[in-house]
């Protein structure tokens, strides 16, 4: 089944950039999909890779261009605080740079140092815990596609009073950039420290609700997305994921 999704954003953006970005694939892999006449905007088959998508557009990527991205791998990274997750503006490290023989679980190759794995998924710089990187399309899309129905969990610790209104408001009562947000699953955990489970992803979004109820992010700590759990992997360690853990991410999923 085609890959399919609708630009949601203010402005035009470069397909490749909104590829890479997005998590869906690299922007050199983007290009290369471009030139296959594999991607396709409302229909009509792309041939410039410069080519940019307008605000509510929707791109499709073809059975043939999702395959080949089916052949990539997938690294499970226990990402420290201090490492960005994908491109990283001048004096960033970005997360791939853990992804050293030293550092791995288990079996499996090592990733070239040139390899494209792009992040599925946001995890801030000041956010540890379990991040994606994967040049797997049909990874991608189950995690963060706009059907997706995965929902990731975190561990936050916070500074401020905690108190059932606000706990109420973070569940039900808020909005971020003008748009209301999913309901979400909060819990008190420990007197300073909520258990958040979400099913969107919006930049920041955990730290942003935090804020518009008089509470600041201390610690944010992600454990979970779907059925794929970090376990016991130590900070700054990786590991390839399993054929069984793809396709339990890409089965449930599904809405």
């Amino acid at each position: 089944m085609a890959f399919t999704r609708t630009y949601d954003g203010d402005a035009p953006v470069r397909i490749n950039k909104w590829l890479g970005q997005a998590g869906v694939c690299s922007r050199r892999e983007a290009e290369s999909l471009i030139a296959d006449g594999l991607v396709s905007i409302d229909g009509e088959v792309v041939r410039d890779a410069g080519r940019k998508i307008e605000p509510g557009q929707t791109l499709t990527l073809n059975d043939t261009a999702q395959a080949a991205l089916a052949s990539g791998m997938t690294i499970v990274l226990h990402k420290p605080v201090g490492y960005v997750s994908g491109q990283p503006e001048p004096g960033k490290v970005p997360a791939v740079r853990l992804l050293k023989p030293a550092n791995k679980v288990g079996q499996g190759e090592t990733p070239a140092r040139d390899a494209s794995l792009p992040p599925i998924g946001r995890l801030d710089e000041d956010s540890r815990g379990l991040l994606l990187l994967s040049s797997d399309g049909v990874v991608a899309k189950a995690v963060i596609g706009p059907q997706s129905d995965l929902d990731k969990e975190y561990v936050v610790e916070v500074a401020g009073t905690v108190t059932e209104a606000r706990l109420s408001r973070l569940r039900y009562g808020l909005e971020l950039d003008g748009r209301q947000l999913k309901p979400a699953r909060v819990t008190q955990i420990a007197p300073q420290q909520l258990r958040f489970i979400l099913k969107e992803g919006r930049n920041r979004q955990i730290r942003r609700m935090c804020e518009l109820v008089g509470l600041e992010v201390v610690d944010l700590y992600r454990i979970r997305i779907g059925p794929l759990s970090l376990g016991d992997l130590p900070e700054g360690r990786w590991r390839h994921l399993t054929p069984s853990e793809r396709e339990a991410l890409i089965v449930n999923a599904r809405p």
